[in-house]
C-alpha cells in the first residue's frame, strides 16, 4: 500500500493506492483523477458557480451529473487535423439522398419555416441546410451528458477557462429553464441539441418558436428552426442577399490584391475583372459586394462570398463548413 500526496485546488490530498497485478498503475491513475476531480468540483467549481448566481440547490441537484468522463479527454486529445478537400468535406451533405431529405423537410415544415423566415429574414433553405449539417435534421445530436462533458474539459482540458465558463452557463440554463440536468445531452464537447448550441449560445440565441413558454432545442422542431434563424439574423444575415456562389475567373486570373479574402469589392468591380458565374453569366444582384475565396486544394474551386457567408462563419469559423451550408442551401432552393 503506497501513500500518494498531491495538491488539488490548494489542498494536500493523501491517497493509499493498492497495486494489483498489471492493472495496478491504471487503477491508481483513475482513482487519483477521480478524487482530484471531486476536490476541484467542491473547492473551485462550487465557489465559482455560487459567485455567478447559481443557487446551492441548483448546484447540488447538478452534482450527480458533474462527473469525470475519461472518454471526453481521449476525444479531445485525439482530434486529427482535418485535411480533407472541400469536395470530400461536403460530399455527404451534398449527396442526392441528403438533398432529397432536405427538400422533404422543407415541405414538411413549410408553415413554420415561412413564419420564421418572415420574422428573421433568413431563407428556409439556409435554415434547413444548417440543421442538416449540424445534426442531420435532428437525428445526430450526441448522447453525452453535457454537464459531465463540460466539467471534464473544465477540469483537465486544453481550454479549461472556456469550458468552465460554458459549464457555468449550462448551470444557469438549469436554473432559468427549470430543466432536469439529465435533459442536457449533446456532443462530447458540450454542444447541445439539434442545432448544437453551446450553453452560452443557447442563452443568447435560443428562442421559443411555438409559444409554449419553453426553448427546447432537443425535441421541438419549431424551437430548433426559429433558434437557427434568430442566431443568423443576430449575427448579421442580410435579408434578400445570397451567401455567395461558385465562379469562374478569367484565364489570366485577378490581381493578387483582389485574391485576398479580406478584399471586399462591389459586384460591378468583380465583373469588370472578368469574374463570371460557372455558366459564364453575369453575377447576381443578390450579391452586391463580395470577396474572392479559393478552396485552397487540388479542386481549384473559386467562390465569391458576401456578408451572409460571414454570418455563417460566426456559427462555425471553418470556411469549408460555411461553403457546405451555402452549397446545400442552393441545392435545396436558395434565396427565395
Amino acid at each position: 500500500m503506497t501513500p500518494c500526496r498531491f495538491l488539488v485546488g490548494g489542498r494536500l490530498l493523501v491517497l493509499s493506492l493498492v497495486w494489483v497485478g498489471v492493472g495496478g498503475p491504471a487503477f491508481a491513475q483513475t482513482s487519483a483523477t477521480a478524487v482530484g476531480f471531486e476536490a476541484w468540483r467542491e473547492t473551485v467549481l462550487r465557489p465559482a458557480a455560487l459567485q455567478s448566481g447559481i443557487t446551492p440547490k441548483t448546484f447540488d441537484n447538478a452534482v450527480p451529473f458533474l462527473t469525470f468522463l475519461p472518454r471526453v479527454i481521449e476525444l479531445d486529445q485525439q482530434q486529427p487535423e482535418d485535411t480533407r478537400t472541400l469536395n470530400a468535406y461536403s460530399r455527404s451533405a451534398l449527396s442526392p439522398a441528403n438533398v432529397r431529405r432536405g427538400r422533404q423537410v422543407l415541405n414538411d415544415e413549410r408553415v413554420t419555416l415561412q413564419g420564421v423566415s418572415q420574422n428573421e429574414g433568413v431563407p428556409p433553405s439556409v435554415i434547413v441546410a444548417l440543421w442538416s449539417v449540424e445534426s442531420r435534421y435532428g437525428k445526430q445530436i450526441g448522447s453525452f451528458p453535457v454537464l459531465s462533458s463540460l466539467s471534464t474539459l473544465a477540469y483537465e482540458g486544453r481550454r479549461a477557462a472556456f469550458f468552465q465558463n460554458e459549464l457555468l452557463e449550462a448551470l444557469q440554463i438549469l436554473q432559468e429553464e427549470g430543466l432536469n440536468p439529465a435533459a442536457l445531452r449533446g456532443s462530447w464537447a458540450g454542444a447541445m441539441g439539434q442545432c448544437q448550441f453551446m450553453p452560452s449560445t443557447y442563452r443568447r440565441f435560443a428562442v421559443d418558436g411555438d409559444g409554449d413558454g419553453r426553448r427546447d432545442i432537443w425535441n421541438n422542431r419549431a424551437d430548433v428552426l426559429a433558434s437557427i434563424a434568430h442566431y443568423l439574423a443576430a449575427e448579421g444575415w442580410r435579408r434578400g442577399q445570397t451567401w455567395g456562389l461558385e465562379v469562374r475567373v478569367p484565364p489570366g486570373g485577378v490581381p493578387d490584391s483582389d485574391r485576398d479574402p479580406r478584399s471586399v469589392q462591389a459586384q460591378r468591380v468583380w465583373e469588370l475583372l472578368g469574374v463570371r458565374t460557372l455558366q459564364g453569366g453575369a453575377l447576381p444582384v443578390t450579391l452586391p459586394q463580395a470577396s474572392l475565396l479559393e478552396s485552397g486544394d487540388s479542386s481549384g474551386r473559386v467562390f465569391l462570398v458576401g456578408d451572409n457567408f460571414q454570418a455563417l462563419r460566426h456559427w462555425n469559423r471553418s470556411s469549408r463548413f460555411a461553403l457546405t451550408v451555402g452549397l446545400l442551401a442552393d441545392a435545396l432552393g436558395g434565396v427565395r
